[in-house]
């Protein structure tokens, strides 16, 4: 695959990314390497996927503590309560995704947008949404964009949920539209750079075009971790990168994301880093978790 039809494989080149790769191998090598992932890598899955969600709605501005996440059961409240729930079940359905993902990457954005909006959407792809550990599902966190969730925005919309702060808006609905079927042709070729980069690419393309009237944070995150999972780099899901953006702070995930934006070649590659960080504290994240059930067995 030549460079021309293959655009990411330039990116591994960028200052920073083929070191921020191999470190991100090591530290998922690591955590697959433990004696607990061989016999219960379920529940490691499953606590990853709970902190994955936590972190992400922090990020999207519900920063509840773990353990209250784990006491609640009722999410269809308006606000934070909301946006909790909506972390939870994309990270739920992200998993019965993968399969879909590199044929209709679309199919599956409206899916998670559906899912983190708090509908059922039958037709939108991937299975059933059962409510998953957010309990009965809420409605679409601005009640005035009900009618836009599943799709992405039309000429005129605006986003109504910012989500993230960046030097620039969001395009309008046309070029979005356009920008978002270059995303999808991309994911559907294939490429020959690292998961990472890609992973890094669908997760910057989507918070910087915010093609949804809300939730495109959860929508976006959650996009990463397919991707992540999908490439078999963490095809258990166990190295939450949303634990690891939510680590390093909002101020330097949007800091970070602002390069990417801006298109040039430093912004683009420290926007990868950033991501390769935010794999690696999810992994080490995990490697606790495993540490603490083996305690626990022992």
């Amino acid at each position: 695959m030549t460079s021309a039809t293959d655009p990411l494989a330039a990116l591994s080149t960028l200052p920073g990314v083929e070191e921020a790769v191999s470190s991100v191998r090591r530290s998922v090598d690591r955590v697959y390497g433990h004696r607990v992932m061989r016999r219960r890598s379920s529940e490691v899955s499953a606590e990853a996927a709970l902190r994955g969600a936590r972190a992400s709605a922090a990020l999207s501005g519900a920063d509840w503590a773990l353990e209250e996440v784990r006491r609640r059961s009722d999410f269809s409240a308006p606000g934070e309560p909301r946006t909790v729930g909506g972390a939870l079940r994309v990270n739920a359905e992200a998993g019965q995704l993968l399969s879909t993902w590199r044929q209709s990457p679309m199919r599956v954005l409206a899916r998670l947008h559906v899912v983190a909006s708090g509908g059922t959407g039958g037709s939108s792809g991937g299975s059933a949404d059962s409510g998953g550990p957010a309990g009965g599902a809420g409605t679409d966190a601005a009640a005035g964009a009900g009618a836009a969730v599943g799709r992405p925005r039309l000429a005129g919309e605006s986003v109504a949920e910012p989500d993230v702060a960046l030097p620039s808006p969001p395009p309008d609905g046309d070029e979005t539209a356009a920008r978002l079927d270059a995303l999808a042709a991309l994911v559907v070729a294939g490429s020959s750079a690292p998961a990472l980069v890609m992973a890094a690419v669908v997760h910057g393309e989507l918070l910087t075009l915010r093609p949804f009237r809300t939730g495109n944070g959860l929508v976006a995150r959650a996009a990463e971790r397919i991707v992540l999972a999908g490439s078999g780099l963490d095809p258990k899901a166990v190295c939450p990168a949303e634990v690891g953006h939510a680590e390093q702070g909002r101020a330097a995930y949007e800091a970070a994301l602002a390069g990417y934006a801006g298109g040039t070649p430093e912004g683009v590659g420290e926007w990868i880093a950033h991501c390769g960080r935010a794999v690696e504290l999810g992994a080490r994240e995990s490697t606790a978790v495993c540490e603490a059930l083996q305690r626990g067995a022992a």
